[in-house]
């Protein structure tokens, strides 16, 4: 987990809501870094034991934030991909699509700034963005520290823009319906096989960016079946958040999984 990618141990980690200000507040994450100086079975033994007992503390929160969403039948995706798939680009269009037709709301997740939450709201939606700092990830607590100022509606659509990496979300049970992975063609069609436990735990794959096809070495064919040799039960929609391709097969997804709710799959995704 962050042992393997650098994720910081006190993560500071801002929120604004629409027309706010940021607030930074520490978050003490404690990932399992392991900085004493040895490197035998007690310390390695002892990093296990911590990355545990903190996995095991957001499953906890992830629970409470399944329940915040079920007791207001509100549909939560997590939204993860690399960086650069066009996560905040599908968000925007599927903004537009909707036109309201559905009520979201939307949590973004980045290191720093509040560019995405903003592009969010010209599109339309109401969001909050979280400021993680050095952390590569968010995790159940700092959605829960959300919640309250979204004011979600009943029968809502929460969309969580997970920070862009392919590791450590993974692991991180928000308390959603499912991960949602974005992928993208200028990728290489590898990622499936290069990161299996982010294409295992996630649902549904939507491959962004088909319009570039002609343009880039990338085959489709190759890419799902790595991804399905790893997920077999993925669910793959080609789209393009530029062009529109694709639109309505995700838009109809979608809309089922947020008329059903948790009422036939309530058990997380991952």
């Amino acid at each position: 987990m962050c042992t393997t990618c650098g994720c910081g141990h006190d993560h500071a980690h801002g929120h604004s809501h629409e027309g706010g200000h940021a607030h930074e507040h520490g978050h003490e994450h404690g990932h399992g870094h392991g900085h004493g100086h040895g490197h035998g079975e007690d310390d390695a033994g002892r990093v296990v034991l911590l990355e545990r007992a903190i996995l095991d503390k957001n499953d906890r929160v992830a629970e409470r934030n399944r329940g915040f969403f079920r007791g207001r039948g509100v549909a939560a995706f997590n939204l993860v991909s690399s960086p650069g798939a066009g996560k905040t680009a599908v968000l925007e269009r599927t903004i537009r699509e909707l036109d309201g037709q559905i009520p979201i709301a939307v949590i973004e997740g980045d290191q720093a700034t509040e560019n995405d939450a903003a592009r969010i709201r010209a599109a339309g939606a109401r969001a909050v963005q979280v400021n993680t700092g050095t952390g590569c990830h968010l995790d159940a607590e700092m959605v829960w520290s959300e919640l309250d100022g979204l004011d979600l509606a009943p029968g809502s659509l929460l969309m969580i823009e997970n920070v862009g990496n392919l590791v450590c979300p993974a692991l991180f049970d928000l308390g959603e319906r499912a991960k949602v992975l974005v992928g993208s063609v200028t990728e290489g069609d590898d990622k499936p096989i290069k990161y299996p436990h982010m294409f295992r735990a996630s649902r549904l794959m939507l491959l962004n960016k088909v319009d570039l096809l002609p343009h880039v070495d990338f085959d489709v064919a190759r890419f799902v079946e790595h991804a399905r040799s790893v997920n077999p039960e993925i669910e793959v929609l080609e789209i393009s958040a530029r062009d529109g391709t694709g639109f309505d097969a995700w838009l109809r997804w979608l809309r089922d999984e947020s008329a059903d709710r948790f009422e036939t799959n309530p058990s997380y995704g991952g």
